[in-house]
């Protein structure tokens, strides 16, 4: 399987766990997975800070 340009690749599946996985054009950055058929896509949402706040 080959990196798409500016798309994470994952690993496997997160709702079957299987690792054939395609990239898919729409939506954007989204994900195939040939096993289950889902289309899904994996979002950094930020990241998590301890206690105060600060990094």
């Amino acid at each position: 399987m080959s990196q798409p340009e500016g798309r994470a690749v994952p690993f496997y599946c997160p709702y079957c766990g299987d690792e054939d996985l395609a990239p898919e054009a729409e939506p954007a950055g989204a994900w195939k997975c040939e096993s289950c058929l889902r289309v899904f896509t994996v979002r950094l949402v930020g990241l998590a800070l301890g206690g105060n706040g600060e990094p």
